[in-house]
């Protein structure tokens, strides 16, 4: 299997639904999108169309993270639903299939957790060689609590058999052209635990839309595409689902591998838990402090499942380390603050360091594993500061000549690639030519056209823009 194969979030997932997607969308559909794309306030934009924002970290800094700056990762459009009209559909594995109207579920015995939700690419734009996808960097993370109802009494209702294994969750977002639709699979013993959770409301407030109006799925503790959005119909299965997004993406190689390797689907394994990690909120990096002035060095550290047991801190690139003080705030599935006061005492650069510890004794390593698809970032955080006088600004890079068929080769990507799609995560990349050629056989495969002259074309054209 290729590294292609294997990698999940990569830029042509939605580059090819613009290439043969302008017919699905129609007018009204496409000024929906501009709306959606235009409503991302203070968060970081890696792809307008389809929703991927990222929280930058100064924002974080609190326990619970406010609905609207709370990051947002969508594999597709965000749906239009018509609460009136919206039901839940569960069935398969089950003696009673259900068709569940929202105030129905809202009826039922509601269950509100604190759960911190992390997409399983946070830190992908970290990794060297780098992998195609969106490249987050530490802001793929919140914390919010979820209203619903425990999905064990909605399975519990429908009378799950024996045979059931597995749950499937489906969204009402859909791929356009032949892309697959977003189904994933939880483990029975997952779906029916009391906190596992069809979720309506989002810190006392009905869901927004980019986080699942009017139901999402709450998996606490588990990476963040479990917590499947806009979700409509259930199947309770004695197997995973077959579809893409179980048997080859949100997996890791059984065991470490080089960078840059490419991994077989059959020696990879499904992502689960989240792994324990901790990033510095403040101060920022590059931040200029005075000498001699108090500074407070603030983050988060979460574990998934597991609680956070200690964070260390160090001042001075890993030398010597402090326990960090934690904050009162905790739930099991959420993540702690963590501060440490500190006085820079001499002018220069410094390189702040944190590391977390959780209750199973995990520590943030030093150095995170190389995978295909670039998940589970989580080596120990660093962030470089100047104390005293502003460092020089670093020289400006070169401006690389074009090659001569630019014009011919942006022509072609804006007739195929940005009908309904925008150039920001494209550009986010920083793919050599195997990487590119790898993705576009992806999409080839999806059912896009490009003739070998065009597929070469558009490839040198892309080298060019990730340099």
């Amino acid at each position: 299997m290729t590294l292609a194969r294997v990698t999940r979030r990569s830029f042509f997932d939605a580059t090819l639904r613009a290439i043969i997607g302008a017919a699905f969308v129609g007018r009204d559909g496409l000024a929906a999108l501009a709306q959606q794309a235009s409503s991302s306030g203070p968060l970081i934009v890696h792809s307008a169309r389809p929703q991927d924002l990222e929280t930058p970290v100064n924002l974080l800094t609190s326990w619970i993270t406010p609905n609207d700056l709370f990051y947002v990762r969508s594999h597709f459009y965000a749906p239009t639903i018509d609460e009136a009209q919206w039901m839940l559909q569960v069935d398969g594995d089950v003696a009673t299939p259900l068709t569940l109207r929202l105030d129905e579920l809202m009826r039922m015995r509601p269950r509100t957790l604190p759960v911190t939700l992390e997409c399983a690419g946070n830190g992908r734009g970290n990794y060297q060689p780098p992998v195609a996808g969106v490249q987050w960097r530490k802001g793929a993370v919140g914390t919010a609590r979820w209203t619903g109802v425990p999905l064990a009494d909605v399975l519990e209702r429908a009378g799950r058999r024996p045979s059931g294994k597995f749950v499937w969750f489906d969204g009402a977002d859909i791929g356009l052209g032949r892309a697959p639709d977003f189904i994933r699979s939880l483990p029975l013993d997952k779906a029916i635990h009391r906190d596992t959770l069809l979720a309506y409301e989002m810190n006392g407030e009905r869901l927004p839309i980019a986080h699942g109006f009017p139901l999402r799925v709450i998996v606490p503790g588990w990476e963040g595409a479990y917590n499947v959005k806009w979700v409509n119909h259930i199947t309770v299965s004695d197997r995973e689902h077959p579809g893409p997004f179980v048997s080859t993406s949100y997996r890791v190689p059984r065991w470490p591998v080089t960078s840059g390797a490419s991994v077989d689907a059959a020696d990879t394994v499904p992502i689960r838990g989240l792994v324990v990690k901790s990033i510095i909120t403040s101060p920022l990096h590059g931040a200029n402090l005075i000498p001699g002035g108090a500074t407070m060095i603030t983050g988060f550290a979460w574990g998934g499942e597991y609680d956070i047991r200690a964070v260390e801190v160090s001042i001075d690139g890993g030398r010597t380390w402090a326990a960090a003080r934690l904050g009162q705030e905790r739930a099991p599935y959420a993540w702690r603050q963590f501060t440490l006061p500190w006085r820079p005492d001499h002018p220069g650069s410094r390189v702040l360091l944190s590391r977390a510890t959780d209750a199973r004794g995990r520590r943030q390593p030093l150095a995170a594993d190389w995978n295909p698809g670039g998940y589970l970032w989580n080596a120990v955080d660093m962030v470089r500061v100047n104390v005293g006088e502003p460092e020089p600004a670093a020289p400006q890079r070169a401006t690389v000549a074009p090659p001569p068929d630019t014009d011919a080769a942006a022509g072609l990507l804006k007739s195929r690639c940005t009908v309904c799609h925008s150039t920001d995560l494209i550009d986010a990349q920083r793919l050599d030519d195997g990487g590119w050629r790898r993705e576009l056989a992806k999409m080839q495969g999806w059912g896009a056209q490009l003739s070998p002259d065009e597929r070469d074309l558009l490839v040198n054209h892309l080298v060019q823009r990730s340099k």
